[in-house]
């Protein structure tokens, strides 16, 4: 029997094992920490039985993840929950945008920028279950629907400050900034709509939803659908070298970059060792959980039923924020990003003390101490927030890294989203998880599609694997086919 062994239990490691067993390969995950999920963590924190996810909270590109859907998640615990609002962006006039799952409600909401959202979103999401398939492929291929993926890639092809400008409204310009920002990327690059646009489709299809129980529920249940095909987990082994890797036919690596080339050495081509070793990381996440008696005092009442509010002003102020913490300079008024996963699921409060989620955005490696600035931002948009605090505790992005080494210098997209990366990954090939060592894979955000807890940098590598083994799928399908869903 073909074996395998996966370094690393986050949401890419678990499913490219799971795609792996799911073919006949006997696997083996082997996993540093004490705990399996990577970024899929969930943890008790501040009030005993109060629950915070660590890192990846909401999920529009998990939902319709074909491999979630493909292994019958369901079947081992999964479960989605949605809140009422999926993002709610408020500004100082005290209105806010809202960004619904349906596209025509967002598009209603807007105004005179209604025309302009159901231009740029209701074609993609009407086939998004077909052009999925080559959005979470890597873009330097031939494309399975090359039209519908052209349709979608003009757009997002630009920078967002120039998609911007198309925006009549205030509300339209700061939705769109707000979520293109999650590319932790200067807004006025090429490309750089491309995350915001790729969110946005997916959550119009999907929703932004929350994982029942705190996002450890789909490594949890990623795990047991590994197990129910033979596959297996050892937690507390941490890989520091090629020596300490067990024998097998094929390795996958869910790890960063400059950490291959630091464990696999001269093992590496020189090329590509030299490029890992290059690898650019982008700015960092500085996180602070709160419990909140009550929850937000937020002045646009919409944002009270929200699971994600974005906290950032004007679209001008949001570029300007992502412009200085690229360059190093932590801004006054970081962009923050406010999750409220209890609106959803209900089980993650005490009583009436509820889970807030928030983070800044901050730069590469900063050693300051943002919990003041985020709480200033929240405290902008609903004030009486801080007497409504009963506790907080926050990881700064060296936590962040300590906790998980992938995310260096906190920054948890494993790697700048700039062209060359976002178009080939790690390394400037049509490959982008080989890595010159017969039979090992990279499989970490790093490489296409990028961040995400959807699992399909893993499902990518795992294929490759198999493609290059001569292997097979089950059912003579790709684990990244996709079927149009009836729900």
């Amino acid at each position: 029997m073909t074996t395998a062994t996966v370094i690393g239990s986050g949401p890419n490691g678990l499913a490219a094992a799971l795609t792996l067993a799911l073919a006949g390969v006997e696997v083996t995950v082997l996993e540093a920490a004490a705990t399996i999920g990577g970024g899929t963590r969930s943890h008790e924190a501040i009030v005993p039985g109060l629950l915070h996810d660590h890192c990846s909270a909401i999920h529009p590109m998990a939902v319709g993840s074909p491999l979630f859907r493909r292994a019958g998640l369901e079947r081992h615990g999964l479960r989605w929950a949605w809140p009422e609002f999926d993002c709610v962006h408020p500004l100082d006039d005290g209105s806010a945008a809202v960004l619904h799952r349906s596209v025509a409600a967002t598009a209603t909401g807007l105004g005179a920028d209604e025309r302009l959202w159901r231009r740029l979103f209701e074609g993609p999401v009407a086939v998004y279950d077909e052009l999925g398939g080559d959005i979470m492929r890597p873009l330097l291929r031939i494309p399975r629907h090359p039209f519908r993926l052209a349709r979608f890639g003009i757009p997002a092809t630009a920078p967002a400050t120039l998609l911007a400008r198309a925006f009549r409204t205030d509300r339209g310009r700061a939705l769109f900034g707000g979520v293109a920002a999650h590319a932790f990327h200067p807004l006025d690059r090429p490309l750089s709509a491309s995350i915001g646009l790729g969110i946005l489709t997916s959550g119009h299809r999907y929703g932004w939803a929350v994982a029942v129980g705190g996002s450890q529920r789909i490594a949890d249940a990623l795990a047991a659908a590994l197990a129910e095909h033979g596959g297996t987990i050892e937690t507390g082994v941490r890989v520091r070298s090629a020596a300490e890797l067990p024998p097998s036919d094929l390795t996958i690596w869910d790890v960063a970059p400059t950490a291959l080339a630091d464990i696999l050495g001269d093992r590496l081509p020189p090329r590509i060792a030299a490029a890992y070793r290059r690898f650019r990381y982008g700015p960092g996440a500085f996180k602070v959980d709160f419990a909140v008696e009550g929850g937000v005092p937020w002045v646009a009442a919409a944002a009270r039923r929200a699971g994600t509010v974005h906290l950032g002003g004007s679209f001008a102020e949001i570029a300007a924020g992502e412009r200085d913490i690229h360059a190093g300079r932590m801004p006054i008024r970081p962009f923050v990003l406010v999750g409220q996963q209890y609106l959803a699921d209900p089980q993650r409060s005490v009583g009436a003390v509820h889970p807030v989620w928030a983070y800044a955005h901050v730069p590469h490696g900063y050693t300051g101490d943002a919990t003041e600035a985020i709480i200033a931002q929240i405290e902008r948009f609903a004030p009486g927030f801080r007497d409504r605090v009963v506790g907080w505790s926050h990881r700064s992005p060296g936590g962040f890294a300590d906790d998980n080494p992938n995310f260096v210098g906190g920054n948890i997209m494993t790697g700048a989203k700039d062209i060359p990366q976002l178009l080939f990954g790690p390394r400037k090939t049509l490959q982008p998880y080989d890595i010159g060592l017969p039979g090992h894979y990279l499989c970490s955000a790093a490489t296409p599609p990028g961040p995400g807890a959807h699992g399909m940098c893993g499902v990518n590598a795992a294929e490759r694997a198999l493609r290059r083994l001569g292997g097979h799928l089950p059912h003579r399908e790709s684990a990244t086919s996709t079927t149009r869903s009836t729900s």
